[in-house]
């Protein structure tokens, strides 16, 4: 049975956690001191549960708790070496776990651990770190909340700020929590209503001061040219831009994207004072662990040509990497953890918006809400005083602190198609489908395209959350659908790397009974839906200069010549030859271009069901449900073809394992020896 004492702590984490305004996704910790029985001895035991490294307020459950006993953990202030070896305390921590421990305890646990309180809450609310990174923060501090909170000066996170914070509980017993200068506020309670209650307080009072007395304008005046360009233009333009600045942000490597036109970014950007506040960069340790020390930031007006955008984006970004290089030298010490890249995760457009980049699609997208937080800190701290982040020599030591690399250690490995992106036609059913859902399993981002957007996005559902899949509509027979639909992908996922031209039909007629209509849906479908959408994907594909997977789900009908199927096996074979064209044409740009020639897909396909399975058993005199059968004994191997197996072949044709094949045809048909390539 859970103890009342944790179940109070995780419905206050959920509580704070889940409100943007309190803290950063996975920011901040809470705490709560109690007893429970220590299955060894029986008796009861003083415990301290605090959430563990790594996890998100909002989300907590029971197993992201470190547990610890109170007892061995304050006897380490009896062996605690001083600031310069305080590291060597979050190892000690492992000695003080109770039971099985539950989850890795955070940096911060001595906070939580030291300061004499039964709840203790650590956030991160704009609020707070607004009032943290002012330049004035401590007197602000003082005529905001009195003698109710204290001011603490930077103090990197660990052993010795838990003992500080822990010296003004004791020193200040009318105190109710901290400000933390440059980092977000601690609070404290004796009940956890008590602690959760004057978080709010602290907040919530700072956000009024700041909306009282504030400036009305504290990024300063608008900038002719700068300001939002109307929605569609804005769009637009991102979906221009998101693949040559998704190449940029992966020069040392793949990176996944995000793209946000939120206002507060546009009214950012549009004012006098964002180049100077961008500079100096974040404050907040979990601001710049994920986003860097500051943003790479364009200087042109928002209607600048689209050519001029991405000549001057290439010249701030070399000009970016060599910054962040310098940086990296200037604080680095032989021990350092190696430099982790150097290109920007955050990108400003003025008019359009941020791209924000990560190792996957949540990371990218709450890279840029960590943005966002930066731009509401910088507004609140410039309201009320001046922006005064933290050092940058502090930035260098939390960013290449050795525990933060004995964190990204620990991360499981990627999977095969990890940051890659695949734009699946014809995917909500049958092979398209199939083929989706394996990328994704193997670690692709995957949008499905299909001419129904319900079906398409049920099957993106079924798949994952939209950090991982999402559905639209597409009709690849319409030049404008189809380049909406490479948009739509480069905006939610920063670009393309894997297309699939998956769409098809099929009208099993001979020569004489098939019209000129039956002849066009076909070829319309599968040879010029190919085309239309290759050629969109291939612009963006060039423009990111990442190189990239094209596969043309084909036939073996492509090579075979069977009875009463001539428009389909012609417009296959227009596919087939599309593959080795395309293959000369986009081999210099690093994309490889193959083709999948499957048998007859009978169970699960959209084409059998819809009226093709019906037809084909009659032309061999089978029934229906024997098809699939029939199929198969005609094969060299007996065995019947399915969707999942045509999706193995598309993953390996996408992996490192085919890094030098283009121009192939992957026969996945069970062995028909009429089918053979000659």
């Amino acid at each position: 049975m859970t103890n009342k004492t944790v179940t109070d702590l995780i419905a206050r984490s959920n509580r704070l956690g889940s409100d943007p305004k309190n803290t950063n996704y996975a920011g901040g910790n809470t705490s709560a001191k109690g007893t429970d029985v220590d299955p060894v001895t029986g008796k009861p035991v003083e415990l301290l549960w605090v959430k563990g490294s790594g996890g998100d307020l909002g989300t907590l459950t029971e197993s992201g708790l470190a547990v610890l006993r109170l007892d061995r953990m304050r006897s380490l202030v009896d062996v605690y070496p001083g600031v310069e070896r305080e590291d060597e305390m979050v190892a000690a921590f492992d000695f003080c776990l109770h039971g099985r421990g539950g989850a890795a305890p955070s940096i911060d646990t001595a906070m939580h651990g030291l300061v004499d309180a039964a709840h203790v809450d650590h956030l991160h609310p704009d609020s707070g770190i607004a009032l943290a990174t002012s330049a004035d923060g401590e007197a602000l501090t003082k005529q905001i909340f009195g003698d109710r909170v204290v001011w603490i000066p930077w103090r990197r996170p660990g052993f010795q700020l838990g003992l500080d914070i822990a010296e003004i509980k004791r020193g200040n017993p009318q105190a109710i929590g901290t400000i933390l200068g440059g980092h977000g506020i601690t609070a404290w309670g004796d009940t956890s209503d008590e602690a959760e209650a004057r978080s709010l307080e602290i907040i919530d009072t700072a956000q009024r001061y700041i909306e009282a007395n504030g400036a009305s304008a504290p990024f300063g005046a608008p900038v002719a040219g700068y300001g939002a360009l109307p929605e569609a233009q804005r769009v637009s333009r991102a979906a221009a831009l998101a693949p040559f600045v998704r190449g940029l942000a992966s020069a040392d490597r793949p990176q996944v994207g995000h793209f946000t036109d939120d206002p507060r970014v546009l009214e950012f950007l549009a004012s006098e004072k964002h180049p100077r506040l961008a500079a100096l960069g974040t404050s907040c340790p979990d601001h710049f662990l994920r986003i860097k020390v500051k943003p790479l930031v364009l200087d042109l007006p928002a209607d600048a040509p689209i050519d001029d955008v991405k000549a001057r984006l290439a010249e701030l970004h070399q000009a970016y990497r060599a910054d962040y290089q310098a940086y990296y030298d200037r604080h680095a010490s032989p021990d350092s953890p190696a430099i982790r890249g150097a290109d920007p995760a955050i990108v400003l457009i003025p008019g359009v918006g941020m791209f924000s980049y990560g190792k996957d699609k949540q990371t990218a997208r709450v890279a840029g809400e960590f943005y966002l937080n930066a731009i509401n800190v910088m507004r609140g701290a410039e309201a009320i005083s001046t922006y005064a982040p933290i050092e940058e020599s502090e930035k260098f030591r939390i960013e290449y602190w050795a525990l933060e690399e004995a964190k990204l250690a620990r991360m499981p490995q990627p999977k095969p198609l990890a940051t890659r992106i695949a734009l699946v036609t014809g995917a909500a059913s049958g092979i398209g489908k199939a083929i989706a859902t394996r990328l994704a399993a193997e670690g692709a981002c995957v949008v499905i395209a299909d001419l129904d957007a319900a079906k398409a996005q049920a099957a993106a559902e079924e798949i994952g959350s939209t950090d991982v899949a999402v559905g639209i509509a597409a009709d690849v027979t319409d030049e404008r659908a189809v380049q909406a639909a490479v948009d739509a992908t480069v905006l939610v996922f920063g670009g393309i790397d894997i297309v699939v031209n998956n769409a098809g039909l099929s009208l099993s007629k001979s020569l004489l009974e098939t019209t000129a209509a039956d002849w066009d849906l076909q070829h319309n479908v599968m040879a010029r839906g190919s085309f239309l959408v290759s050629k969109a994907a291939a612009r963006a594909l060039i423009d990111q200069k990442l190189g990239g997977d094209i596969i043309y789900i084909s036939s073996k009908n492509s090579v075979f010549a069977g009875p009463n199927n001539i428009a389909y096996s012609a417009t296959k074979a227009d596919q087939a030859h599309q593959v080795r064209l395309l293959a000369a044409e986009l081999g210099e740009h690093g994309v490889k271009v193959n083709g999948i020639n499957p048998d007859g897909v009978v169970r699960g396909s959209g084409i059998f069901a819809g009226g093709w399975g019906a037809k084909r058993a009659a032309v061999y005199g089978v029934d229906e449900e024997d098809l699939g059968e029939f199929y198969a004994q005609r094969t060299l191997l007996k065995r019947e073809v399915l969707p999942e197996n045509i999706a193995n072949a598309a993953f390996a044709l996408c992996t490192s394992d085919f890094s030098h094949t283009t121009g192939l045809h992957v026969p996945v048909d069970a062995g028909v020896a009429a089918a053979f390539l000659r």
